[in-house]
């Protein structure tokens, strides 16, 4: 049965993943900020249903591209920082070809978003 949260969204209640912290074992202290500044955004992200962020990573990228100018390009670059901060707190745990692969997506959008800009 789904329970409605404090945020509001109606879902079934799933429990957060395996693991006995949300942290990164020995990390330096930029790194430790970060993560811990994202705990409350990841959760509130893992609860949400799991149709939210495609579809709004999808609108925000859709957007991007309709929008001709400066607000278009702020889109993918805002788009290019949100996928940007993602692959960052999974930079530990992700092999060369994956690490490689969301270099490549983030420094897409980016140039994506600056040639819009000025376009």
């Amino acid at each position: 049965m789904a329970a409605r949260g404090d945020d509001g969204f109606r879902r079934a209640r799933r429990p957060l993943p395996k693991g006995g912290s949300f942290f990164t074992p020995g990390a330096g202290p930029l790194r430790r900020r970060i993560e811990q500044a994202s705990a409350v955004p990841l959760v509130w992200l893992h609860q949400a249903p799991r149709w939210i962020l495609p579809v709004a990573m999808a609108g925000v990228f859709i957007a991007g591209l309709l929008l001709a100018g400066p607000l278009g390009g702020l889109l993918l670059v805002v788009l290019a920082a949100f996928i940007g901060w993602l692959a960052f707190l999974a930079w530990p745990g992700l092999r060369t070809g994956e690490r490689a692969m969301r270099l490549l997506v983030v420094g897409g959008l980016a140039a994506m978003g600056a040639i819009q800009a000025v376009a």
